[in-house]
């Protein structure tokens, strides 16, 4: 859709900004840093920030009873609300949530059923150490199940800021067309944006590639266009090194697709940048 302005010239209508923004939180680590990318875009956009705490814990036994909550999680969930109160001054609207359940099945349930009704959830990558924390399942089951987008970031690295350099993985896939829109309003104005077409190097895949450059155009965005042949070898680690070859700070992809290529299993290629990622990476699927 198109608006004119005051010369009569069509003028293309902008994005709508993030209005709802979830991030998981949990004693980790990386939660600083999950936190501190949630609160810029929340400033950014002028959003609700929702900080849900959610992770592992065991109840303890009284007796034959076992109780809920331990101490420990009481502990820890006490301190995360007062880091998140003491990190959001400034914001329209703040929100500290506690899930308030240990096991790794019902953080997932309550975590999928929350990330519905926000705009966008951001998540951290797991790592090793945080086995004991989050679900092992979490990042993944989210991109599957929420129906939303998902912001993973990396467990190592500072991210402050993104979408200045953001780099598209684009397929004939649907689940790549979502990734690509529901990302959108994560490009900063003037955003240097590569497309990186993903195929068999067919003039059908490098047509679609031309045509989603068109698409970006009419969002004022200009895309540099390259074909990457699904048939070489670490097709993700090319991936990953066309990103940091190109600064990206941002990589965009369809997950689970499926996309039938004889060398991508469905789900392997998503599964590989979710255990390899060095950026934030927006997962729509």
């Amino acid at each position: 859709m198109t608006m004119p302005d005051n010369s009569g010239k069509p003028k293309c209508e902008e994005s709508m900004p993030l209005r709802d923004i979830l991030v998981h939180l949990d004693s980790g680590p990386r939660t600083a840093e999950r936190l501190k990318l949630a609160i810029n875009l929340a400033r950014r956009d002028d959003a609700r920030l929702v900080g849900v705490f959610a992770q592992c814990a065991e109840a303890y036994q009284v007796g034959v009873v076992a109780a809920w909550p331990p101490e420990s999680y009481t502990k820890a969930a006490t301190e995360s609300r007062e880091q998140f109160e003491a990190a959001v001054p400034g914001l329209r609207d703040a929100l500290w949530i506690d899930v308030n359940r240990g096991s790794d099945h019902e953080i997932v349930h309550h975590m999928t059923e929350a990330a519905r009704h926000y705009d966008l959830t951001i998540l951290g990558q797991n790592e090793e150490e945080s086995r004991k924390i989050a679900p092992r399942e979490l990042v993944e089951q989210l991109i599957v199940e929420s129906g939303r987008p998902v912001l993973v970031v990396p467990y190592a690295g500072h991210f402050d800021d993104i979408g200045h350099t953001p780099l598209i993985a684009w397929t004939e896939a649907r689940a790549a067309a979502r990734a690509l829109n529901d990302a959108l309003v994560l490009f900063k104005p003037g955003a240097k944006v590569s497309v990186v077409s993903m195929g068999l190097g067919t003039e059908r895949e490098k047509l679609s590639a031309e045509r989603m450059g068109d698409h970006l155009r009419a969002h004022n965005i200009e895309a540099h266009i390259e074909h990457l042949q699904v048939t070489e070898v670490g097709l993700m680690d090319t991936l990953l090194n066309l990103a940091a070859d190109k600064a990206a700070d941002l990589v965009v992809m369809g997950a689970f697709g499926g996309y039938g290529y004889p060398l991508l299993s469905r789900g392997s290629g998503t599964r590989y940048m979710l255990r390899h990622m060095t950026v934030p990476c927006v997962f729509s699927h």
